[in-house]
């Protein structure tokens, strides 16, 4: 269970990777995710609050007995 957002945190850094926030702007991953800048995609901010579901899910104990939601 441990490893099962590892998928969508690839992902994530990946968009942010390919985002302004962090070409043009020069910040790092954790600064350009943290925010809610209009130079970060749709999709990047997609994929953060699924991550942050998936994270979620991980501490909810209803969520640790059933698994969570795979990626």
């Amino acid at each position: 269970m441990a490893k099962s957002c590892k998928g969508l945190a690839m992902e994530l850094v990946k968009c942010l990777s390919e985002s302004d926030c962090v070409k043009v702007e020069k910040r790092s991953f954790r600064e350009c995710a943290g925010e809610k800048s209009p130079c970060i995609s749709t999709e990047c901010v997609g994929l953060r609050e699924t991550y942050f579901n998936c994270k979620r899910g991980q501490v909810d104990m209803r969520a640790r007995i059933r698994g969570n939601k795979g990626y």
